[in-house]
């Protein structure tokens, strides 16, 4: 069985070692991945700040992004590939492209998140501009902030695979590698890899997205609270009224 041939091509011991080892694969996986996300985070997220504090230029950004979703990944890889040469270059630009909307959006709904009752208390205080962002609003938006950075890593890590397409290494060597010679357990076994590694970083990103919540805006110490306004809105008679 298929399915029986790529599992047992995963743990087998001769793909672990050497040059084209599994690990080595896997970790250049992981790096172009993470790089391209950190690259396409350092682009987007004070532009998507910038939209969010002032409110200009939203209806540009949506467009814009909606722009680079819509271009074919493998098309804009092939361009950079006939640019660049083979390498790291071509694949990193494509995938850096593919991660920004994501990047952006999560970095301007954190910001348009916040409640302007907050941010106008914080003016009130004195605060300046950059004050209230840095202080209130980036902290209280950094769940949505995160949750595009997780978005763009699920949607990086699996078009990464098409990063061997220009000999840049990572899981996808295996399936090109396994087309070209009819292998269709190997490929069949880096697809599980890819989605293996996809779901483990769904669980880190997903755990990362509820660590950054600030205390009192949701958790164990909010809810507390707000019983005791329900209380307040809703007494409880002392006695038995008669």
């Amino acid at each position: 069985m298929i399915i029986g041939q790529a599992i047992a091509w995963v743990f087998d011991p001769a793909n672990h070692t050497g040059s084209n080892a599994i690990p080595g694969r896997l970790w250049e996986h992981v790096w172009i991945t993470l790089l391209a996300v950190l690259l396409a985070s350092v682009l987007a997220v004070p532009v998507g700040y910038a939209i969010g504090h002032t409110g200009r230029a939203r209806g540009f950004a949506i467009a814009l992004s909606g722009g680079i979703r819509a271009l074919p990944t493998l098309g804009v890889l092939t361009l950079f590939g006939l640019l660049a040469g083979v390498g790291l270059q071509a694949p990193l630009l494509a995938l850096v492209i593919l991660a920004i909307p994501s990047v952006l959006a999560g970095a301007y709904a954190g910001i348009e998140s916040v409640d302007p009752g907050t941010v106008d208390a914080a003016r009130a205080q004195g605060m300046t501009g950059w004050q209230v962002l840095w202080k209130v609003e980036v902290p209280l938006g950094l769940p949505l902030l995160v949750g595009g950075v997780r978005s763009a890593v699920l949607q990086v890590v699996a078009t990464a695979t098409l990063a061997a397409y220009v000999g840049s290494g990572g899981l996808g060597g295996y399936v090109f590698l396994g087309l070209k010679t009819q292998d269709y357990a190997e490929m069949l076994g880096a697809s599980v890899l890819v989605i293996a590694l996809a779901i483990a970083f769904e669980i880190v990103f997903a755990a990362l997205q509820r660590a950054v919540v600030p205390r009192g805006i949701a958790g164990p110490s909010a809810r507390p609270r707000q019983g005791s306004r329900e209380r307040t809105r809703n007494p409880i008679p002392e006695g038995n009224p008669s």
